[in-house]
């Protein structure tokens, strides 16, 4: 039986170590955390001493909920942090543990342990903690219920700076941030600042900014509204270290980061935030790269790390949202050392400044995944993108690139085609849809064809919408200036144009009539729905031109293919999900690519 920690919980108690301390769990209850998670409160002993004033990790929670944590297991405690009470006692925050004997392994409790009271005058002799209170209660606004002191953190303790900027207050880690303290600062690197965002609606208008730090503990989003928007965000850069502290902590919601913490701050008024100039140890980023091959075999809209070789860049294009507000967007195709490519899609600002020359290097923290056509990366403005970075990674990928990676196509996860049919891209002519019969299996399938636009149906092609932002329905005129939308269940006095386009293509072996919907359409006819709308309202003749002219251009169009039953008759409907202009060097050099593989045989 592995023997316990002779004196950790003396230690524990007294502030003085206990990492690495091998003890009994005696009893672990749970304290309801109201709105917030539930907290967990737990015994520990040495053998002699035992001493109930630990509480659990939201981020070790499921160690609890799952039972891995049980009375009478042993339990190496590997990092932790103790918060000191106003009164003199301790609570001791489990950031890390590792059970190394269960507790049907152990039988039993080791020892006869007396609960540990030395240095808690304040509390009954007879119990460490009041039962009836739980040690640790939300924070009153202007009042600090105790102060945080850094107790050997992992295996690299942050140095001793007992004279921080802005107090009186220890640095401590990210990781042993929660809403039960006050009086705290952290140091930590900032990797990521969002634009000022502004917004308006019934109650007002404002504006907030976003950023992510990262120390050697972890990372936590912090946001800032209104006035602290013109107090820190000149101030803040990224890249560079500070002290932060008193901002206010909350559960985060993750629909909008993807940031590893059950935690985010908000900056208030009372917040401050100082740069340092002793920034050498502080971590660049953290990130958990994962190989584009591997992509694969993860699930969509799972968000992930990755870094790779920008091989090709397209053209920035220009799209109108269903707000009728116009982003940019910019594509590119990333490799790394598995020889796998894979999409990248860059949205807003960064697709406006990047710059894809020299094949720079290319790391993205918290992209987002995609399985369309195949696989697929997003990058949003939650996501980090780092061009060069000064991290291993990089030079590694660098060194291969320049020595072999240059010479290699790659295979594309982006153009992997699912469902029926075999081969290994989705490269089609338009008869190899039909002979292979693509979309008759049980999942849509995706294929990509350079065509020609041969004939465009104009009528009915624009339809008057739902103007709400999420709304695409057909509205009703009500013939009194007034248009209902039967799914909003309301009635506006306007609307939003809304093109559905079908469009017969051809190739040199075959034609397809498709679907085209608004962007794509758009892209076709070189207008977006608005204009036409009005110019079919009032100059009829100067519509049929614009489709007269969108008539026999060329295309690489990206199609979905399903076959669907409609009045018990089965056909296939193809649908265009992507447009693009015909980058007549990359088709060359694939026809080429086509030509060798047909000589081989």
């Amino acid at each position: 039986m592995t023997k316990l920690t002779e004196g950790a919980i003396e230690a524990l108690s007294n502030g003085t170590g206990g990492s690495d301390a091998v003890l009994q769990l005696v009893n672990i209850r749970k304290i309801d955390g109201g709105s917030g998670p539930a907290r967990f409160r737990v015994m520990m002993s040495d053998g002699q001493h035992s001493l109930s004033s630990f509480m659990l990790s939201t981020q070790l929670n499921s160690m609890a909920e799952e039972n891995v944590l049980a009375p009478n297991c042993i339990c190496i405690l590997r990092r932790h942090v103790t918060n000191v009470l106003k009164d003199g006692r301790r609570v001791v925050i489990i950031l890390e543990i590792d059970v190394i004997e269960t507790a049907k392994e152990v039988g039993g409790r080791i020892g006869d342990p007396t609960p540990y009271t030395e240095g808690q005058a304040k509390a009954p002799q007879s119990a460490p903690v009041s039962e009836s209170r739980p040690p640790l209660q939300p924070q009153n606004k202007n009042e600090s219920d105790y102060e945080p002191v850094l107790i050997d953190f992992g295996k690299k303790a942050l140095p001793s700076m007992p004279n921080t900027p802005g107090g009186s207050s220890k640095v401590v880690p990210i990781a042993s941030l929660n809403p039960y303290q006050s009086k705290w600062t952290i140091r930590a690197r900032v990797t990521n600042k969002s634009n000022i965002r502004t917004w308006s609606n019934s109650r007002g208008d404002g504006k907030l900014f976003s950023m992510e730090l990262v120390d050697e503990s972890g990372e936590i989003r912090v946001t800032g509204f209104n006035q602290e928007v013109d107090k820190f965000f000149s101030l803040i850069e990224v890249g560079k270290v500070y002290y932060i502290s008193k901002g206010s902590l909350k559960m985060a919601n993750k629909q909008y980061t993807s940031v590893k913490n059950d935690y985010e701050m908000t900056l208030n008024g009372e917040s401050s935030i100082i740069p340092c100039e002793d920034s050498c140890d502080v971590p660049m980023v953290q990130c958990d790269f994962v190989s584009i091959a591997d992509l694969e075999s993860r699930d969509p809209d799972t968000i992930v790390d990755v870094i790779g070789v920008c091989k090709s860049v397209d053209e920035m294009t220009r799209l109108t949202t269903k707000t009728n507000r116009e982003v940019s967007k910019r594509t590119l195709n990333l490799i790394d050392m598995s020889g796998k490519v894979v999409t990248v899609t860059l949205w807003g600002e960064e697709a406006e400044k990047f710059d894809g020359s020299g094949q720079p290097i290319l790391a993205i923290k918290a992209a987002k995944l995609s399985d369309f056509g195949g696989r697929s990366l997003s990058a949003s403005f939650n996501s980090t993108i780092m061009i060069n970075p000064d991290i291993p990674e990089a030079y590694k990928l660098r060194g291969w690139y320049d020595k072999e990676g240059h010479a290699m196509d790659g295979q594309s996860l982006t153009e992997v085609k699912g469902g029926s049919g075999g081969g290994n891209t989705n490269w089609k002519s338009l008869s190899d849809v039909k002979n292979e019969h693509l979309g008759h299996g049980d999942k849509a399938d995706y294929y990509t064809c350079i065509a020609t636009v041969v004939f465009l149906r104009k009528e009915n092609c624009l339809y008057q919408a739902c103007p709400s932002q999420d709304c695409n329905k057909k509205v009703i005129d009500q013939q009194n200036g007034m248009f209902r939308c039967e799914k909003c269940d309301k009635e506006f006095p306007n609307f939003k144009y809304r093109l559905i386009l079908s469009a017969n293509i051809a190739d040199y072996g075959d034609n397809q009539w498709v679907t085209c919907f608004q962007e794509s359409a758009e892209a076709i006819l070189g207008q977006n729905a608005a204009y036409l709308g009005q110019l079919k309202e009032s100059n009829e003749a100067a519509f049929d031109e614009i489709f007269q002219q969108a008539n026999f251009n060329t295309f690489v169009f990206r199609n979905r293919v399903k076959l669907e039953t409609y009045n018990d008759e089965s056909r296939i409907k193809a649908t265009v999900m992507d447009v693009k202009p015909v980058d007549h060097k990359d088709y060359i050099k694939r026809l080429i690519g086509n030509i060798r593989k047909l000589a081989v045989h």
